[in-house]
């Protein structure tokens, strides 16, 4: 079985974010984002998608959208009409990252095997939510703590989660 990864910053409500944009910012956790994910498949929503400015480098995109009209015309981006879908082309992979929306994480909750969390450790108001990470279901195999500095505002963690 291939490893089915979600990897998000989530505030301490479980926050992602509001009006389709991040609710803080952390250089180093995006430094991060992009170690782990470079050279793999990302799958994300339309609304995740579109909020990059465009296309992350070195990862093919599958994006998930309801929308059977949407297209993009970038040649390192697929569409795709559900999960399911997005799962069986990414079938060939030995490693596939789930990266948003908050719609999408909820449906991948019950497919994916390891989740990478970075907890911000404040609370935010926020339109789109993380889905809850369940102890019985979840084992905190790793924690990272980074206190705020001159370029984090907040402190956070990076949480390494199995599935039990």
């Amino acid at each position: 079985m291939k490893n089915i990864t979600m990897i998000a910053a989530v505030a301490e409500n479980d926050a992602l974010g509001k009006d389709n944009t991040l609710l803080w910012h952390l250089p180093d956790d995006f430094k991060r984002f992009k170690a782990i994910t470079t050279g793999h498949t990302i799958i994300m929503g339309r609304k995740t998608f579109e909020s990059f400015p465009r296309p992350l480098p070195n990862r093919p995109h599958i994006i998930i959208t309801r929308d059977r009209s949407y297209t993009t015309t970038y040649s390192e981006c697929t569409v795709v009409h559900s999960l399911d879908e997005a799962l069986a082309l990414a079938d060939k992979q030995k490693q596939v990252f789930i990266i948003g929306g908050g719609e999408i994480y909820t449906q991948a909750m019950s497919v994916c095997n390891v989740l990478e969390i970075t907890r911000v450790h404040e609370t935010y108001e926020a339109d789109t939510f993380f889905p809850p990470i369940d102890p019985e279901l979840w084992q905190l195999v790793k924690e990272e703590n980074h206190p705020s500095d001159e370029k984090h505002a907040v402190p956070f963690s990076y949480l390494t989660y199995n599935r039990r």
